[in-house]
């Protein structure tokens, strides 16, 4: 367990063992979510589409034959 001082600005360095680990670099965005008194710190992805695409692998991406539907749809006034 790693323990981290904060500075007077609310600012808390993470660790290099830990930014190696997530893949996090300088200028990456991250989420911090409070859990009811536990507080995380969530990488954020760039695009939620393009992170999760794959997941679930077939013959069709799921989410683009979902925005698919829902264009069409969109299309005939519904």
């Amino acid at each position: 367990m790693n323990i981290l001082t904060m500075s007077g600005k609310g600012w808390v360095v993470i660790p290099q063992e830990l930014r190696r680990r997530y893949g996090l670099k300088k200028g990456d965005r991250v989420h911090v979510v409070d859990y009811g008194g536990v507080i995380s710190i969530v990488p954020a992805s760039e695009s939620p589409i393009d992170s999760t695409e794959g997941m679930l692998r077939g013959k069709e991406s799921l989410v683009k034959a979902l925005i698919k539907s829902r264009q069409e749809d969109a299309d005939r006034g519904k």
